[in-house]
């Protein structure tokens, strides 16, 4: 039979005689072996009878002597995954006279560079002579092994092991007696660290304002140059001597006035009630030195239009109370310096917020809507009585027809305007969407023209402080004839519709805006919309042509006037030893006079229909609150029995957090980002 032949390396361990008890045989009679040392055998394979091979691996477990002279190991840990490599790299160099042996480590250890955690492996190579012990190590080093030293006697790896875990206890003493060290400082640093923040802050906030400073040619002075309010200088020297005081310095600091033709940083006064409004105004743009500050006004007019969008009681009196727990504890929340940037936001505008909702609580009563449904309080202004007695109304009437319409033309069947706000009964009108988009609609429309006719006038007040005649009557006034020629009539034409029909003639109103349309084609040829008044024709004529001739007044006239000023101005000063005037580009004055007009007239049509989302926004989110009732509380509410009414507490709290996160989170975002629009 064919035998195959090949080489392995075995150490003798421990016998069994050791501990008393009795051995295999011995496979190899005659054959000293020295225990612990690597041995050379050949072992027959594919023999039937492989006992000398149980018995060999049987001695390896069982034989025991002293150290052999010719042995040597190294000892070691690598990474995990470069186990297979390292050992075919070993098997190849050495040509297989190593033996390796490998166990994995099973928690991770930390990588003292990277500081990562890594999986590794610890083992042992067993070798004879000094060529493969350095072969050994030079692998070791390629393939980054951390190796460590190992005893080679029983006994002095016991003595290590021992050394090893007492410095283990000592070192782990030490950690546990530094973290409460540790633990103790930070006590006791934890009471002062607010202290030390303040500290900190000051002194950073000292050393960055004397880095701005100029240090003098004396080297023992600093000077700084600074801009202040006129009205703050005694504060100024209040400071300064009391820092002079609480320094001991002998030489007071020196505060003088200078004169200088730089433009002056533009510096607003503001609280924390007004600061989150002039924020609003200051991401738009910052004016110009000494111009008016429209942020005072903002404060009325910003959560005005937000509440024109978000008109509901409820909704309202929500944002409201939000607001004020906000106020209520703003000092609290202030020292828990939260990280959360979104809650800062909303909590740098708790004021704006406030006010948002105290506004949103009156437009909700004037449009008598407290989540999508109306509050009789004074009763409704319209009966159903005079139709039963007047107009032939009966109970066959009310059974064969479904849908009856009252006319107020029937004397008693509408008893005046409500007092405060909208009759309650359009709640329950089918026609209620077509007279609240109609009210909404023009109430949308006044609003916007009033609050652009406000903004320009603004402008005047810059010019009369400024003194800039050319601006007024170049400027201000054409663009005044302009808006108002238009739009102003506008809304003339809507509070005059309003006053001149009642219910008896209101079937016979013509319609606005086929009015302002015919207006502006000069067609008056249809006789089906009957005019408003006499003379409407030659009125509306005449304003069109105004405002067309407002035009070139703001185009044209402004730069031919500066032109003929430099020119004056020129010829004034062509004298000898007299300096040239500042220079003067016609060009560029008219490319910019023609931006502006142009911007200005288009501004004012595309303004205008913007600011009928207001309109927009109001009735989707009536529309909004009406369906989340109808689909959520509705639904619990007619459900007649024991069971509806526990599942009642269920339906409302969906109720209250669809109403929470939809229509005053994301609707109240929504009309705050078109408040901004239509103020920007």
């Amino acid at each position: 039979m064919k035998k195959l032949w090949f080489r392995i390396f075995v150490t003798v361990r421990p016998s069994f005689q050791d501990k008393g008890v009795k051995g295999p045989p011995d496979p190899w009679p005659g054959k000293k072996l020295l225990p612990g040392c690597f041995h050379t055998c050949v072992v027959p394979c594919g023999h039937r009878d492989l006992s000398q091979w149980g018995l060999l691996k049987h001695m390896l477990r069982t034989q025991s002597g002293s150290r052999c002279p010719l042995s040597r190991f190294v000892a070691g840990v690598i990474n995990r995954e470069r186990i297979p490599t390292f050992e075919r790299m070993l098997w190849r160099v050495c040509r297989g006279n190593v033996f390796l042996r490998q166990a994995e480590i099973e928690n991770p250890l930390e990588d003292p560079v990277t500081g990562d955690y890594v999986h590794k492996s610890v083992f042992i190579i067993f070798f004879q002579g000094d060529q493969l012990k350095n072969r050994v190590k030079k692998i070791c080093e390629g393939f980054r092994a951390s190796l460590y030293p190992c005893p080679e006697t029983p006994q002095e790896r016991k003595e290590m092991a021992s050394g090893v875990n007492t410095r283990i206890d000592d070192l782990q003493m030490v950690l546990n007696q530094t973290e409460d060290h540790r633990q103790r400082v930070l006590q006791a640093a934890a009471k002062n660290i607010r202290v030390w923040f303040i500290k900190v802050r000051k002194m950073k906030a000292i050393y960055h304002t004397l880095n701005l400073c100029n240090i003098d040619v004396t080297q023992k002075c600093l000077i700084a140059e600074v801009w202040c309010p006129v009205a703050d200088l005694d504060s100024i020297q209040f400071a300064l001597r009391r820092g002079t005081e609480h320094s001991g310095s002998t030489v007071p600091s020196i505060l003088n006035r200078m004169q200088t033709n730089q433009t002056p940083p533009t510096y607003n006064k503001t609280n924390k009630f007004t600061c989150g409004f002039q924020n609003i105004v200051d991401a738009y743009g910052i004016g110009t030195y000494r111009e008016i500050n429209p942020a005072p006004y903002t404060i009325i007019t910003f959560p005005f239009l937000f509440a024109v969008m978000f008109g509901d009681f409820g909704h309202g009196i929500l944002m409201t109370l939000i607001a004020i727990w906000m106020v209520l504890r703003e000092s609290r929340i202030l020292s828990q310096k939260s990280d959360n940037e979104m809650f800062n936001t909303v909590f740098s505008g708790r004021y704006i917020i406030l006010l948002m909702g105290l506004f949103s609580t009156y437009t909700g009563l004037i449009y008598n809507d407290c989540f999508s449904k109306s509050l009789n309080m004074f009763g409704s202004s319209w009966s159903v009585r005079p139709m039963f007695s007047k107009a032939n109304w009966s109970d066959e009437l009310l059974k064969t027809t479904p849908l009856l319409q009252l006319d107020p033309a029937e004397a008693g069947v509408f008893g005046g305007p409500y007092p405060f706000g909208i009759d309650p009964i359009w709640n329950i009108a089918n026609n209620k969407l077509a007279f609240l988009n109609s009210f909404k609609m023009k109430m949308s429309v006044i609003l916007g023209i009033i609050h652009m006719l406000f903004g320009v006038m603004l402008s005047l007040l810059n010019h009369i402080y400024f003194k800039k005649p050319l601006n007024i009557y170049l400027g201000f006034i054409p663009e005044m004839i302009f808006m108002s020629s238009l739009f102003g009539y506008l809304v003339i034409l809507i509070f005059y519709k309003w006053t001149a029909y009642d219910a008896h003639t209101s079937k016979e109103a013509p319609s606005l805006l086929i009015h302002f349309i015919n207006m502006f084609l000069f067609s008056y040829g249809d006789t089906s919309n009957k005019m408003l008044y006499k003379g409407q024709k030659g009125l509306q004529c005449f304003l069109v042509v105004v405002a067309l001739l407002c035009v070139p007044w703001m185009l044209v006239a402004k730069p031919l006037v500066l032109r003929h000023q430099y020119l004056r101005r020129k010829a004034a000063r062509g004298g000898p030893g007299q300096h040239s005037p500042e220079p003067f580009d016609f060009a560029d004055t008219v490319v910019y006079q023609a931006i502006h007009t142009i911007e200005y007239c288009l501004g004012c049509i595309s303004n205008t229909a913007s600011y009928l989302r207001l309109w927009a926004l109001s009735l989707a989110h009536a529309q909004l609150s009406e369906v989340l009732w109808t689909m959520v509380i509705h639904t619990g509410l007619s459900v007649r029995s024991l069971a509806g009414g526990f599942g009642l507490f269920f339906i409302f709290a969906a109720f209250a957090t669809l109403t929470v996160a939809i229509l005053l989170v994301m609707e109240g975002l929504s009309a705050f980002l078109h408040a901004l629009r239509l103020h920007w």
